[in-house]
């Protein structure tokens, strides 16, 4: 079961279900891969909606690393993602939320 409070969310990965967390080294990770200069600037794009489904992609493979999967983001291009894109970008957006929220009230 996830824990909001230690930034942990569940994503259904071809019907296996995983921990998706964004540790430090994940976030660090994700800041070079969409070429951020900061983390508020890596928070704004997605809070403001400028995000493309390739950013949603690098988030959820960050996550996933940060919560302990061993896969890369080749991974994720054929994988079944429970709930599709809409899914997909409600995951991401509950572990940003969990992330960088004080009281973890993500829902």
């Amino acid at each position: 079961m996830e824990n909001p409070y230690r930034g942990e969310v569940l994503l259904v990965l071809n019907g296996v279900t995983h921990f998706l967390k964004l540790t430090l080294g994940a976030l660090a990770e994700l800041e070079t891969a969409l070429e951020t200069d900061s983390l508020l600037d890596l928070v704004e794009r997605f809070e403001s909606g400028r995000f493309s489904s390739a950013d949603l992609l690098h988030l959820l493979a960050a996550g996933l690393r940060g919560g302990g999967w061993k896969g890369e983001l080749p991974d994720l291009l054929s994988a079944e993602i429970e709930g599709g894109p809409v899914g997909a970008a409600r995951i991401a957006a509950r572990l940003l939320a969990v992330s960088f929220s004080v009281d973890h009230d993500a829902d």
